[in-house]
This record gives C-alpha cells, structure tokens and sequence, in this order.
C-alpha cells in the first residue's frame, strides 16, 4: 500500500523542520504546517517559523494565516488543513505535516468520533452558548468533571470534541470514554519523530532561545502590545510571548529568558509524550543524513 502522508513531529527544537524540508525536496511535494503559534501574522522571532528562503524552496501551507487578535481552534485548523492534503494527494504529491501541535496532527490523521449516540440540539446550543460567553477552557473544565478520560484526550481549544463529549455524556448519561470509540484512520501514513539525547535537546532549547532574544524578540512582542494585542488574545498564550509579555508590563525583564527556556523544556517533554502515544511512529536519528535514508527507504517499503 503506497503512503498518502508523512508525519514529522515531535518536540521544539528537535530539528523536525529542516528534515522535511530535505525530504520534501526529495520526493517533490509540500510542506503543511502543524504549529498553533505559526499560523498567526506578526509572530515571527518567538515561532521560529522556516525562513523566506526555506519557504522559496519548499512551499509551505498554514504559516501566517490569521491575525494575532484571532482565536484559532483544533476545528479550525482540521477545517483549512484537510483540503489541502486532499488537494496534494490528488495532484500525485505526498504531503508532509511537520509540526509539534500534536492535536492538529491528530485532527487530520483521524475521522472525528461520535461516538454513536444521534445529535442533541439542545445541550449543543447549550455549550456552545457557555463557550461565547465563558470561553473554551471554562467549557473544557465542565467536560473535566464529568468524563476526565475523554479530557485529557482532547486539547481546550478543541471545542468541536470537547462540546461533542459533553452532548453524549448528558444525552446518555454514559461518558463518551466509555463508548470503546476507535480512532480511524483517514489516510495511510508513515509518522516519524527525530531522536535525541534529553541533554542535547534542552541545549538546542536554550541555545534557540539566546538567538529568539538577540534577534529581538523582546522588541516584536512590544509592537504587539502597541498593536492592541493582550494576554486576552490566544496568541499571547504561546511560550515565549507571555512571558515576555508579563515582564514588559511589569517593566522587569529579569529572569525572563530562563523562564521561557524552563517553560520551553517543560513543553519539549510533554510533546515526547504525547506524540509516542502516536500510532505507527517511528525515531528517527538526529543524523540528517541518516533520517533522510531511512525515511526514504521506509516510504519506499509503502
């Protein structure tokens, strides 16, 4: 069976992104991005989106697609990234999906589960209405107390699902966890992440955060701040920006450099673990040379 997808994940700063682009040179196709930071406008220095000259080489999808006052969903992203995939496939290109948003990847590799139970109107508009007025993790919260398994599945922001489980919990009264759904596959795919050493990782961290500061991240979130964008908007969330954020308004900037390093090592782990939770996925050396031979030759394999 030949190969509809490529995967290349796993944590920041692993070196994901400058191996699909070699691969993606090599087998000729294009590049969708799977980061909830790199799909916003004026995000640039802290998202360590590929260069213009990376992109001019290897066409890259959902980088820069949507203002830093927008919130942008799992649903969202599933919505804009599907077509494309679709459209690649159909054109003879294997896609690849490189990125450490392990719930983008997901919504794309797997059918939304509903879990068997038939559409109820009326709890939907219910929790959709307390997700207009209260927001995403007050409503993730609510699911939280009914069906933690099904939770901590599913990412806050991922309000489609998460309002999905509440409907059948208070249709059935059953939790959606409960329901043996199984994941199913929309394509067949070869998913891979690149092996390091813990230490080696968080040396690349540190190291990528020095050159995010000396090439002025501090001086990018202040022309957010000027533009009108808060801690209210989703963006300002990411690590890096929030951090950064909180010590220009404090007008302190001690301490803000390792805070973004140890929250960036925090992410890198959590990201390790979710995405060997990942079905089918392969380590990959941190070699370039030698990830790319064995990713070509495995894809070969179908």
């Amino acid at each position: 069976m030949s190969v509809d997808l490529i995967i290349i994940c796993g944590a920041t700063a692993s070196g994901k992104s400058s191996l699909a682009i070699q691969i993606a040179k090599q087998l000729n196709t294009e590049i969708i991005s799977a980061d909830s930071l790199a799909i916003y406008k004026n995000l640039n220095i802290g998202t360590a989106k590929p260069t213009v000259q990376e992109q001019n080489k290897v066409k890259h999808h959902l980088i820069d697609v949507v203002s830093p006052f927008d919130t942008f969903t799992v649903s969202d992203y599933e919505k804009l990234a599907l077509p494309i995939v679709n459209d690649l496939i159909s054109r003879g290109k294997t896609p690849i999906i490189c990125g450490g948003t392990g719930f983008y990847i997901n919504s794309i590799l797997y059918k939304l589960s509903y879990g068997g139970t038939t559409e109820n109107s009326e709890i939907r508009a219910k929790f959709n209405k307390m997700l207009e007025e209260k927001g995403a993790e007050y409503v993730y919260n609510e699911l939280k107390k009914v069906d933690i398994e099904s939770a901590n599945k599913l990412h806050y922001n991922d309000t489609v699902r998460v309002i999905r489980a509440l409907e059948i919990f208070y249709s059935t009264g059953k939790k959606k966890s409960e329901q043996n759904d199984k994941l199913t596959p929309r394509f067949n795919y070869k998913a891979y992440s690149v092996s390091r050493p813990r230490a080696d990782l968080y040396d690349r961290i540190n190291k990528r955060v020095d050159i995010m500061i000396e090439n002025g991240l501090f001086n990018e979130v202040k022309s957010l701040i000027d533009m009108g964008v808060t801690l209210e908007n989703q963006c300002m969330q990411g690590i890096g920006y929030k951090e950064v954020y909180d010590g220009l308004i404090k007008g302190d900037m001690t301490g803000v450099s390792d805070e973004i390093k140890l929250n960036s090592r925090h992410y890198a782990k959590r990201q390790i673990t979710f995405f060997k939770r990942l079905e089918g996925l392969t380590e990959v050396s941190s070699n370039v040379g030698d990830a790319i031979n064995f990713i070509l030759n495995d894809i070969k394999k179908g």
